[in-house]
């Protein structure tokens, strides 16, 4: 698990943790232990919001302040997935069109629009989190989005190319971990949140069920870009149920 973690944490954080192996088995620890990078990169949103708290800043400020600073902790990796799928299910024409569409480091104006609302309703979030103090939820959901990553990577998804993170990954979840990963999670948020907390870690769940089957169908399997859209997606999702939940 030493390899596995080393290159969860270079992934999907800025920590300059060094690797020794990359490869599938690696890939595939690291995806499983990806949850526990979610936790960690909470502790961070916690750490934000309670600052800002503290300093007297207003709660919008603190919100955006939250979004921008694990922004920047993960090399918005995550977000420009978001953008990428938007992009490719949006777009018309067959798969190897969406696929380039996706490939394409320009941004269209369906990924222009996923960004705004996703970055808009988790800035939303944060700020009333921050005024209720209801921090806890915030790891919690992070992890829940790392969590999307071993179903859309569950054994019987194939890669939608035969290169990149995709590749490396895809079939590599057992599914018997990825059900334990969203057991223990539901358990948390309702932990947190109560009965809003496990409506919103299902709902997460479904969307990631959904997102997965029609990235599947569309694409003909997943692609780092699917992982990053599952992982904002779900996250957003247990936030909005936390403030639901009052």
């Amino acid at each position: 698990m030493g390899d596995g973690i080393r290159l969860a944490l270079s992934w999907l954080t800025v920590l300059p943790v060094p690797t020794r192996t990359v490869d599938a088995r690696a890939a595939g620890q690291a995806i499983a232990l990806a949850p526990l990078v979610g936790g960690l990169l909470g502790a961070l949103g916690i750490g934000v919001l309670a600052g800002a708290t503290l300093l007297g800043i207003d709660p919008t400020v603190a919100g955006l302040l939250t979004v921008g600073a694990l922004t920047l902790s993960t090399r918005a990796m995550h977000l420009d997935g978001l953008a990428d799928t938007a992009d490719g299910l949006g777009c018309y024409g067959d798969r190897q069109r969406a696929l380039a569409v996706m490939r394409d480091g320009g941004a269209g104006p369906f990924a222009v629009v996923a960004l705004i609302l996703v970055l808009g309703i988790q800035a939303a979030c944060y700020a009333a989190l921050a005024t209720a103090g209801s921090w806890w939820i915030v790891p919690v959901a992070l992890a829940t989005g790392r969590a999307a990553f071993g179903w859309c990577c569950r054994r019987g998804v194939p890669a939608a190319r035969p290169d990149g993170l995709g590749a490396m990954v895809a079939g590599s979840q057992a599914p018997g971990l990825v059900v334990g990963w969203w057991a223990v999670l539901a358990l948390a948020a309702t932990a947190a949140c109560g009965w809003f907390g496990l409506a919103g870690a299902v709902a997460a769940l479904g969307m990631t069920v959904l997102l997965s089957a029609h990235t599947t169908r569309r694409f003909g399997g997943v692609t780092g870009d699917v992982l990053g859209a599952a992982s904002e997606a779900a996250t957003t999702i247990v936030l909005v149920a936390a403030v639901a939940a009052g």
